[in-house]
């Protein structure tokens, strides 16, 4: 059976054997030896040994010992040795023990009277404390607070025992006396932690008696008087709240960090005034910049959120504090406090919050910041949300994120081109500077993937003629001279745009392998769709103007597909805009003639990939439809991509709408509740703070808000029945999962007129389950019931199976009986809770899991 432990040692060399050797150094005079003797003891009673054989021993020759060290092992093997017999009578061998502990109390040296107090603070048998009482309360009065301290601790762990009041009866009198005189702080702190756990009224008494002083006393003891506030301010019990009130305002200034994070939990949990919640957000802003412990700020935010949850008016005034946090340089904090704010935007404070993360956005690209890619992916990602939610702020961030497009963090990249595209559907005022923006800055793309979304934005946003021809003319400049190749004299392929020494060798990156799509299932692409292209040649040459061509060199056919549809749409948007049909029909023989290009070289063997079939078809259609053209073909190219684009763009705000309407807490007052008018409050003695708490507290009586509604319906089906109905003992489960913990509330019921001894739930588990307490031995009267708690852990994914059951013994049968449990089967789907996942995100995670690169193609 467990026991309870106030010490844990780990050692795994010993074994009862030695025993004898220990003895026998006890035995001896040699003090190292007998010190390390005792340590060997002590780890061995640690870990299971009994060692029955030491005791006397012990008493006779370690006992008189004056050795220090000696001395504080052998309370240590006192502290965890059994006191008791079977029978739970204390063993007589413990009265041998009491003299000893007298003279220690009494001893001249004040380490030994400490530590012998310490070790009192542990025993819980009243026949071997009670004639050591008169000794401890001497202690009380000794010069050392050293001692005084230690004293106190005794005092309050003996006084709380079932028969504490018996042996101490005037114990709240005496260490309230020695409270008021008490000057060292560990020792009033150790006095009025004792008075609040056993004599509240005398606690709250000494705290109220020194209100004016509190901010004198040192931190240990304020941390006290906050604990002792909230423990007398809970419900029903807030008479005088507006004073605990005050002295935890009056905290608030201590120099102590640990002081002011229990003030402003104190102050949330004791008032719902906007007053208080102000104070205790600023509190927590205060400790947020001040702080630089990652975990510490880890946990502000956490408070934070949580005020935000039930006080978001409040928390909205604390927003640009709460921004500061971003000078942490690690990301965790980092994104903590980004979600926070967007939970904080208002059209007040948008702009300031747009503008802070502007500034932080151009300190990424001084490239100081470890991770800084990384950091500004998520600057985009917050703006992004901000010019959703806030359209007007959009043309103050959209140009210099542009700037970013040709970042060498793909996933920043990609954030920053689908920003750009939801802006210029949703601010038609920002259409024709964007996309003139993105004429200017295309050749610094370097990422297939943002290649291809910027050349559909192009394709469906250049509506006037000089975006059109702008835009045409740019996609020819990245593709550089046709064809893509030639065939020299000798037969030899070259790229026609570079030099003899500048052939591409990039082309070795290509792949068939799989890759995945949005909604999870496999699709074959041909190239390396998110392979930066470097080619390496100086600054400022032309080669660095030619991502296109590189890139379709490298083997990416799917970028060339997207780059054939984006000229048909240019060109065919020409001829409604272009007076000249001259020039008109030049340019789409120019398209065509890129088309041509990229279809000779993918059936060519200048690649060793040859094009796919899907790009084929597709590149081929657009010659087909630039050759002869329909209207109703027209007007699919030209109006449908841009009208399902905006649908899905409504129907995804129209989610998002839904969602935070369905979070949104709608609290309803019932009929016939009292209506408290604020200014008609009487408010004669009441200050500010305490007026606004009144009034919360009656509008949250008002509204439901101090009670919890539980789903029963949803906890009864958790309940499984482990036994029939006709079993002599009865037995059901209530099943809590959490995250990978999982609890299993077990109801025992003996259905027999006969008392079951020794009954014991055993269980097993099948799978990647492992129970982690072991089982214990009950005694059930007949008709009563026993709740007894299982705890498991889940360490993989896979299904498991606990399966067990109850053995039990009867005075009238001498053979144990055993009722099997139904099995209770544990599924994934019980611990593992849906959530959402950005298209970027899930794909950059897919690709870290290594068996995805095993995939065969």
């Amino acid at each position: 059976m467990d026991k309870p432990s106030t010490l844990l040692v780990h050692f795994d060399k010993g074994s009862a054997a030695m025993a004898n050797e220990i003895k026998a150094d006890l035995e001896g005079s040699d003090v190292a030896a007998k010190v390390e003797a005792m340590k060997r003891a002590v780890m061995l009673l640690l870990n299971g040994e009994t060692l029955p054989t030491l005791f006397i021993t012990i008493v006779r020759y370690v006992l008189p010992s004056e050795d220090h060290t000696i001395q504080k092992l052998l309370l240590l093997y006192l502290e965890i040795i059994d006191k008791r017999d079977a029978a739970g009578r204390v063993l007589p061998e413990m009265i041998l023990i009491c003299q000893n502990l007298r003279n220690n109390l009494q001893h001249p040296n004040e380490y030994i009277r400490g530590v012998t107090l310490r070790f009192l603070c542990r025993l819980s048998e009243p026949e071997v404390l009670e004639p050591l009482v008169p000794s401890i309360l001497e202690n009380l009065e000794h010069r050392h607070h050293f001692i005084r301290r230690h004293a106190l601790s005794a005092i309050s762990a003996i006084y709380r025992l079932p028969q504490g009041d018996q042996l101490i009866p005037d114990a709240p009198e005496l260490v309230e006396r020695a409270l008021a005189s008490e000057q060292d702080a560990s020792a009033r702190r150790n006095a009025f932690v004792m008075l609040c756990l056993c004599g509240t009224e005398r606690a709250v008494a000494y705290l109220l008696s020194n209100a004016e002083r509190v901010m004198e006393w040192p931190d240990l003891l304020q941390m006290a008087a906050v604990d002792l506030i909230r423990k007398v301010c809970r419900p029903p019990n807030r008479a005088d709240k507006g004073r605990y009130i005050k002295i935890i305002f009056s905290l608030r200034s201590s120099p102590s960090t640990a002081v002011l994070y229990e003030c402003a939990g104190a102050i949330v949990s004791l008032s719902s005034a906007p007053t208080a919640v102000r104070a205790a957000a600023e509190t927590y802003c205060q400790l947020l910049s001040s702080q630089s412990d990652n975990n510490v700020r880890l946990i502000l935010l956490d408070r934070l959120n949580e005020l935000h949850t039930s006080h978001r008016d409040v928390m909205v005034d604390v927003v640009m504090d709460v921004l500061r946090a971003l000078a942490s340089p690690n990301l965790d904090v980092k994104r903590k406090v980004l979600d926070l704010v967007l939970d904080l935007l208002t059209p007040r404070n948008v702009e300031e919050v747009v503008l802070y993360l502007k500034k932080e956005v151009v300190k990424t690209q001084s490239g100081e910041l470890e991770k800084g890619g990384e950091y500004r992916q998520m600057l985009v990602q917050a703006i992004h949300a901000c010019a959703v939610e806030y359209p007007e702020v959009a043309g103050s961030v959209v140009h210099l994120l542009m700037d970013f497009l040709g970042d060498t963090n793909v996933a920043a990249a990609v954030d920053v081109v689908l920003f750009v595209r939801e802006i210029i559907e949703t601010n038609p005022k920002l259409c024709v500077s964007m996309i003139q923006r993105l004429s200017d800055t295309f050749y610094q793309i370097r990422a297939s993937r943002v290649c291809s979304i910027a050349l559909w934005i192009l394709g469906e946003y250049s509506l006037s003629l000089s975006e059109v021809e702008s835009a045409i003319a740019t996609i020819k400049q990245c593709l550089g001279d046709l064809p893509f190749f030639t065939i020299s004299e000798e037969g030899e392929t070259t790229d026609s745009s570079k030099p003899a020494q500048l052939v591409v060798n990039s082309v070795t990156v290509s792949s068939r392998r799989p890759v995945v799509l949005a909604d999870g299932t496999y699709a074959t692409q041909s190239a390396a769709t998110e392979a930066i292209s470097t080619p390496s040649v100086t600054p400022g040459s032309l080669a660095l103007t030619l991502n296109l061509r590189s890139l379709i060199l490298s083997g990416d056919f799917f970028l060339a597909a997207v780059v054939a549809c984006t000229l048909t749409k240019l060109v065919l948007r020409l001829e409604e805009v272009q007076p000249s049909k001259v020039e008109a029909n030049k340019a789409c023989t120019g398209a065509l003639l890129v088309m041509t290009s990229i279809l000779q070289l993918g059936l060519s063997s200048y690649l060793p990939q040859p094009i796919d079939n899907d790009s084929y078809d597709r590149i081929v259609l657009c010659v087909r439809l630039l050759c002869n053209t329909g209207d109703d073909v027209r007007r699919i190219w030209l109006q449908s991509c841009r009208q399902s684009f905006a649908k899905m763009l409504a129907e995804k705000q129209f989610r998002e709408t839904e969602e935070m309407r369905a979070k949104a807490q709608i609290s309803h007052a019932q009929p016939d509740d009292l209506i408290d008018f604020y200014h008609l409050k009487s408010r004669k003695g009441m200050s500010q703070l305490e007026l606004e708490d009144e009034v919360q507290d009656d509008l949250k009586a008002a509204t439901g808000g101090f009670t919890k509604e539980t789903d029963d319906a949803n906890r009864l089906n958790r309940i499984l029945q482990l036994t029939g109905f006709g079993d002599p003992v009865y037995a059901e489960a209530f099943v809590t999962v959490h995250h990978y913990d999982i609890v299993l509330d077990v109801t025992i019921v003996n259905r027999t007129k006969e008392t079951l001894q020794n009954l014991c739930l055993e269980l097993a588990t099948m799978g990647d389950l492992k129970l982690v307490d072991r089982p214990q031995n009950y005694t059930l009267a007949p008709e009563s019931s026993k709740q007894v708690r299982a705890n498991i852990k889940v360490s993989s994914t896979e299904t498991g199976v606990i399966f067990g059951n109850i053995v039990y013994e009867t005075s009238n049968v001498m053979e144990r009986s055993v009722v099997v449990l139904n099995d209770i089967h544990i599924d994934i789907m019980d611990y593992i809770s849906p959530a959402t996942c950005a298209d970027v995100t899930f794909r950059n995670m897919w690709a870290e899991f290594e068996w995805e690169n095993k995939v065969c193609a």
